[in-house]
């Protein structure tokens, strides 16, 4: 696939997403109605890597972003075409240009419900549902379940005490990524019997906050790994990602006034991304769509 596209009656160019301005970014991501912030593009860049789609006088018309876990998995987020250039093969261009960038690696992303079938075209295979929850938290949280273990507070400096814990919930090390959540995020961890069992982080992002990721064992885990952020949102506006649509969990959300608002579908190309086991860690609360 070349590095040019032409669209209608103008030509598109691949270009680095670092060496365009983040208003153009921010811009690009509120005509398609999604929250990122400039400071939230910011973050991303730093996380991974990313092209985006301009013409001859530098007006950014899409962009594609990938967030490598050493060198056989990435994630890929971000992936917007503007409206003008959107149903004219923009998207599939776009893409394109990730998989010649991230080789034979095997991917995972999670489609909007306007992509899902481009990607279905590209060979991705479905594999879960993301249910977004969000709102304003409300003033009196529901009550919680009896907590098996303790929670404490957890520094930037030591996030390589959840290192282990997130790969086996996660199914690939992403030391790296947590390590830049961390810089801005207050994080909980979950001890029981002397073994951290848990983690969540609470950072802001674009209308609020997001808590996120969330990795436990169990619902009830995860309900005390969420509520302790949630707690110091009341009256705030939060969101929380997540694959559970019922149970204790889905329902914990909606009682402390999140909503849920959106869906996007899990796909995966290569080696099937999602692999949950019984007892083991789960990602209750995903870091963001584009980094899962």
């Amino acid at each position: 696939m070349g590095r040019t596209v032409r669209v209608k009656s103008f030509e598109l160019a691949a270009k680095d997403i670092n060496e365009v301005d983040v208003k153009l970014l921010h811009a690009l991501s509120i005509g398609v109605g999604w929250p990122h912030r400039p400071k939230d593009w910011n973050f991303l860049r730093r996380a991974g890597h990313g092209i985006v789609a301009v013409d001859g006088i530098g007006r950014v018309f899409g962009s594609a972003m990938w967030f490598p876990h050493g060198r056989e998995f990435a994630t890929i987020g971000l992936v917007i075409t503007s409206p003008r250039t959107q149903a004219q093969g923009t998207g599939r261009w776009l893409m394109e240009q990730v998989f010649e960038r991230c080789g034979g690696r095997n991917l995972s992303l999670n489609s909007t419900d306007a992509a899902y079938h481009l990607y279905l075209s590209l060979g991705f295979t479905k594999e879960a549902v993301v249910y977004l929850w969000q709102g304003e938290v409300v003033s009196s949280l529901p009550a919680v379940p009896v907590l098996d273990g303790e929670l404490h507070s957890l520094s930037a400096e030591n996030v390589e005490e959840i290192a282990a814990l997130d790969e086996r919930a996660f199914g690939t090390n992403r030391q790296k990524l947590l390590a830049l959540l961390a810089e801005g995020a207050s994080i909980c961890v979950l001890r029981r019997g002397g073994e951290t069992v848990g983690y969540s982080m609470n950072r802001e992002f674009g209308r609020g906050h997001v808590i996120g990721p969330i990795v436990a064992n169990n619902d009830c885990d995860a309900i005390h790994l969420t509520a302790v952020h949630l707690r110091d949102l009341v009256g705030r506006f939060a969101r929380v990602d997540t694959r559970e649509q019922m149970g204790p969990f889905a329902d914990f959300l909606q009682q402390s006034g999140l909503a849920m608002s959106d869906t996007v579908t899990t796909m995966s190309k290569g080696r099937r991304f999602l692999n949950r086991k019984e007892n083991e860690p789960w990602v209750y609360g995903l870091a963001g769509h584009a980094l899962s």
